[in-house]
């Protein structure tokens, strides 16, 4: 097991191995008395890992109740949220009492967001069962809900007290949700370490798991401690999401987040190279392990259309969207874009 420590404004560890997930009863004990658990799930992860979560927790001592959504990205709305606040006062939950978010990402932004929101904070743990959640949306307090008007729009900061990542829940993954998981580990890649890039070219999916994840966790910690509320450096980890969103809602969300991420990614990269602000020779690199990896890196809708849906992305701030791009594998840099330009720019990665 791997263990890596956070300290943001609240201090807590992320540990990463084989078979955590029968210690999660007792990781919660060991930081506080045993209170009631409500064990937040959705419909394809329960029936899996649900049991066994609620068993370790029931060992240990806590009184366990569950909230149990519909799988998939529609889910993360303002409706299935109150539901699952109804459900914590239903349930007399106090602020002595905890959450465990059991899922993916959709699981830990929507159950983080109600810890942080109901009787104004209550502690949560995320137990991340997708890779893309373990390596990148279980930690650094990223919690949200999306509204009609565009993905993740209301949200908080509000840190775990705690990550478990399993990485044995893992293999039940279907390989195609895998590779979506891979698009955010690729990104690290890009975006801080040229050497875990030209590993994950000759590994390609063969890659150590626990070492992956452990070094993007590592990575995006650190980015977290210096910009814990995304203000600065910690608007690098949007890389390629800006597009990637638009791509999404434009699917009315048929398409993956993981995905619309190695799309995004790809777009930007080949904008980057035609603007003359990254080498041909790292943008080919970078595209072809992306594909190497089977993600998609180019899109059937036009700049006009992806532009429409980027203008209610949470990263633009008045007149400007700060792009993410590269300018060599390992160096990215954030460009403030004017609005009026941002057409343009997907223009010239598509």
């Amino acid at each position: 097991m791997n263990t890596v420590t956070v300290s943001a404004s609240k201090q807590y560890e992320i540990r990463i191995g084989s078979g955590l997930l029968s210690s999660l009863g007792s990781a919660i004990r060991s930081l506080a008395a045993p209170k009631t658990v409500c064990l937040v799930s959705e419909s394809t992860v329960f029936p899996l890992y649900g049991e066994a979560a609620k068993k370790s927790l029931e060992n240990a001592g806590f009184r366990v109740v569950s909230f149990v959504f519909p799988a998939g990205e529609e889910s993360k709305n303002g409706a299935t949220f109150l539901e699952l606040l109804n459900f914590l006062a239903q349930n007399q939950l106090t602020r002595s009492d905890w959450i465990v978010a059991l899922g993916g990402g959709v699981v830990g932004d929507l159950a983080g967001f109600a810890a942080a929101t109901y009787l104004r904070g209550i502690p949560f743990v995320q137990v991340p069962t997708t890779l893309l959640a373990a390596v990148d949306s279980s930690v650094g307090g990223k919690t949200a809900i999306d509204l009609p008007a565009g993905k993740n729009l209301a949200g908080a900061f509000y840190q775990p007290s705690l990550v478990l990542c399993d990485t044995d829940v893992l293999s039940s993954l279907p390989e195609d949700v895998f590779r979506d998981g891979c698009a955010e580990v690729i990104k690290y890649a890009i975006l801080y370490d040229a050497a875990m890039f030209s590993s994950l070219e000759q590994t390609e999916l063969d890659f150590d798991r626990e070492q992956i994840i452990t070094r993007c966790v590592q990575l995006k910690r650190d980015v977290v401690i210096v910009d814990e509320f995304d203000t600065g450096a910690r608007m690098k980890l949007n890389l390629g999401h800006t597009v990637g969103h638009g791509i999404e809602a434009k699917s009315q969300f048929s398409l993956s987040h993981g995905k619309a991420v190695a799309m995004g990614t790809a777009i930007v990269t080949r904008a980057a190279a035609a603007m003359g602000m990254c080498p041909e020779a790292d943008c080919r690199r970078i595209v072809s392990l992306l594909q190497q990896f089977g993600l998609p890196v180019a899109t059937e809708y036009s700049a006009s259309d992806l532009f429409t849906y980027a203008l209610s992305d949470k990263k633009r701030s008045g007149g400007s969207v700060n792009l993410i791009l590269p300018h060599a594998i390992g160096d990215c840099a954030i460009v403030p874009t004017p609005v009026q330009q941002l057409e343009s720019w997907i223009q010239a990665g598509l």
